[in-house]
């Protein structure tokens, strides 16, 4: 490889680090869950362990967490007996929730789609000799057969 092309390539990967990192992070499958149920205001862990269904409570006391040092939640703890806590949006966590609750829209809005692309693909794949294969779908291999047949 050349060295024009090593260095563009260490670029591309420092770039997209960090990049992939933070969508890792808050596209976690609970994290969406946590930021959308806290949008609405502060909101106490066990309203959202009831709001997030089937998230256990390490999981998220780890997830609240996270989000907190990565400075998307607040945790605001009141000097009761017992003590008080709640979770509110930072003012970049709001911005982001704009975005999940389009990305939310989007996957209700295609749920039925995409189950039955993964009906086609499955049914497909159970047809097929070797189902071990790694290569492109059902979909894909007909689509590059009929572009070589067609070339």
């Amino acid at each position: 490889m050349s060295r024009s092309h090593t260095r563009v390539t260490e670029a591309l990967r420092d770039e997209a680090c960090p990049v992939t990192e933070v969508l890792d992070r808050v596209a976690g499958k609970w994290s969406i869950g946590i930021l959308i149920a806290a949008a609405h205001g502060p909101v106490r862990f066990t309203e959202l362990e009831r709001a997030i269904n089937g998230i256990s409570r390490r999981m998220l006391t780890l997830n609240l967490r996270r989000l907190e040092r990565d400075g998307l939640l607040v945790r605001t703890v009141y000097p009761t007996v017992p003590p008080k806590v709640e979770y509110s949006l930072t003012p970049m966590a709001q911005e982001l929730h704009a975005s999940l609750t389009g990305l939310v829209s989007w996957a209700e809005r295609h749920r039925s789609a995409i189950a039955e692309a993964r009906a086609t693909y499955d049914t497909a794949a159970e047809q097929r000799p070797d189902t071990g294969r790694t290569g492109p779908g059902p979909a894909q291999a007909s689509a590059s057969h009929q572009q070589v047949a067609g070339s």
